[in-house]
C-alpha cells in the first residue's frame, strides 16, 4: 500500500518556510513532507531523521534529485540536538514531527507490527536495537504488561489479557503475531469479540509504543526542537494518539506561559519567548479522511519562537 502523507499542505503552510532557512524533518518516513519542504527551499537545507534503515533508503530514492539540499540522518529523533550539532547546526528555522507509523511498517508482514499478518513478534522501528515485542511479551512481569496496556492503549481488559499472556508463556514462549492475537481473543468476552474493530488493535498499539519508547523519545526531542528555534522559527507536530497530543499540548503550554511567583504583589510585564500559532488543533478535512482513512485521528499543533 502506498504511504499517503497526512496534513501535507497544512504542515507546509504552518512551517512558514523561508527559502534560505534550515529545516528538520524528524520523521522522514515515506518522504512526503520532506519533498514538499525541499520544493520550498532555494539555498536552504533540510536535515531528515529516521531510525529505520529501510525507510531512510526508500526516502533517499524518492528525494535523490534534491541531494544537495538534504542531509539524511539515521538516528532516533531523541538525539536531535546532538546529531545537528555534529553537522555544525545549533539553530534552525523549523522542525516537523509526523508521529504516524509509516504504512510500510504495517504492510510489511516481516516487521511484526500488524495483527493482520502472521510473523515474528518484532515491532522495532530501529532494527539495530535488540529489544523486541517478543522479548517484552515473554520476559516482563504480568503487572508490567498490564500497566503498558492501560497506559499506552487504555485497554480496559488489560488485567485479563496480561493474565492470559502470563499463563500461555508458561507452556511455551509466545513467538508470533497470530499466537498473540489468539491469546488476546481468549481473554475477551464474546460480546467484545463481536464488536466492530480488531480485538488486538489496542494491545498491539501499546506494545509498539513500549518497544520503541515512543513517548519519552518524542518529549525529549520536542523540547530540544523548541529550544533550537531561531526567531520566527516554528515547530509543527502531527500526532495520531491522545498521549502524543497531550505531550505536545502541555509542552507548548509550558513554553508559551510565564509563571509568576505567588509572593509577588506586583507582576512584572514579562512576555513568553514563544507563542501558539493555532489556538485550536488543526485536523484533516473530510475530503482527506475519505481519501486516506489513516488520517482520521490526526491532530496538528504549531508553536513559534517570537523573541
Amino acid at each position: 500500500m502506498e504511504h499517503k502523507t497526512v496534513l501535507l499542505s497544512e504542515a507546509i503552510k504552518h512551517l512558514n518556510i523561508k527559502p534560505n532557512g534550515v529545516y528538520v524533518d524528524c520523521t522522514l518516513g515515506g518522504g512526503g513532507h520532506a519533498e514538499a519542504i525541499l520544493l520550498s527551499l532555494e539555498e536552504g537545507h533540510l536535515f531528515a531523521f529516521d531510525q529505520d534503515e529501510f525507510a531512510l533508503n526508500k526516502a533517499k530514492e524518492r528525494l535523490f534529485k534534491y541531494e544537495k539540499k538534504v542531509t539524511f540522518i539515521q538516528s532516533n529523533f531523541a538525539n536531535l540536538k546532538q546529531e545537528l550539532n555534529q553537522q555544525g547546526i545549533d539553530s534552525v528555522d523549523g522542525v516537523l514531527f509526523d508521529l504516524g507509523v509509516s504504512s510500510f511498517h504495517f504492510d510489511d508482514p516481516e516487521r511484526g507490527f500488524s495483527y493482520q499478518h502472521d510473523a515474528e513478534l518484532d515491532m522495532r522501528m530501529n532494527q539495530n536495537q535488540p529489544f523486541t515485542a517478543k522479548e517484552l511479551i515473554n520476559t516482563f512481569e504480568e503487572h508490567e504488561i498490564k500497566k503498558i496496556l492501560y497506559r499506552y492503549a487504555d485497554e480496559r481488559f488489560a488485567p485479563q489479557i496480561a493474565r492470559k499472556i502470563a499463563e500461555a508463556r508458561k507452556e511455551s514462549p509466545i513467538r508470533t503475531t497470530f499466537e498473540l492475537v489468539d491469546i488476546i481473543k481468549s481473554a475477551l468476552p464474546n460480546k467484545v469479540l463481536r464488536q466492530k474493530g480488531h480485538p488486538a488493535k489496542k494491545t498491539f498499539q501499546a506494545l509498539r509504543i513500549a518497544v520503541n519508547d515512543e513517548l519519552h523519545a518524542f518529549e525529549t526531542s520536542l523540547k530540544q526542537a523548541i529550544e533550537m528555534l531561531n526567531i520566527h522559527g516554528r515547530v509543527v507536530v502531527i500526532s495520531f494518539h491522545s498521549l502524543e497530543d497531550r505531550i505536545a499540548k502541555h509542552t507548548f503550554r509550558d513554553y508559551t506561559t510565564v509563571d509568576h511567583p505567588k509572593e509577588l504583589f506586583t507582576m512584572p510585564e514579562v512576555e513568553p519567548d514563544y507563542a501558539l500559532i493555532n489556538k485550536k488543533i488543526i485536523t484533516p478535512s473530510e475530503e482527506e479522511i475519505t481519501l486516506n482513512n489513516r488520517a482520521h485521528s490526526a491532530k496538528m499543533r504549531v508553536i513559534e519562537k517570537i523573541k
